[in-house]
């Protein structure tokens, strides 16, 4: 079966820098018709949303999807909670993580496959500070690496 195209919306760049990701899920996302052109027209963002269970649910809050221009009374609160739509066994497997100290879920990309809007979900732990000063030490070394290697080729 052909893999269906992907069209990236949005991508949430500042999740790889605090996060230590663990796994990543693809979820569908409950929205509103004026919310899904919006979308479209890729007035989101994703920065400093979060994933959190509710009622035996994954919901995904902060997430901000600016009003429709032409939609007028039918536009609702850009920041409203939205539904994640997950299988039964990844949404108790996620609970379960979840409630263990520590972890988070988090929005990495918001894209649409298939005429659907799906997000791709992470279950990521918080870095530390010395951690990320770490990962900036090693990317500046491996930069200086490239650049040596450049010079004699």
């Amino acid at each position: 079966m052909p893999q269906k195209e992907k069209k990236i919306i949005t991508e949430n760049r500042k999740a790889f820098h605090d996060y230590i990701i663990l796994e990543t899920y693809e979820a569908g996302l409950t929205l509103k018709g004026t919310e899904v052109k919006s979308v479209r027209e890729g007035t989101v963002s994703l920065r400093e949303s979060y994933g959190k269970p509710l009622k035996g649910e994954i919901y995904l809050f902060n997430m901000h999807i600016s009003p429709y221009e032409e939609g007028n009374r039918f536009n609702v609160d850009p920041k409203r909670a939205r539904k994640l739509l997950l299988h039964k066994t990844e949404i108790r497997r996620l609970i379960g993580k979840v409630s263990e100290k520590g972890l988070t879920l988090v929005p990495l990309r918001l894209y649409i496959k298939g005429g659907f809007v799906k997000v791709e979900l992470a279950l990521a732990r918080g870095k530390k500070v010395y951690d990320r000063r770490e990962e900036l030490r090693r990317r500046a070394l491996d930069r200086e690496a490239e650049r040596e290697i450049g010079k004699y080729h």
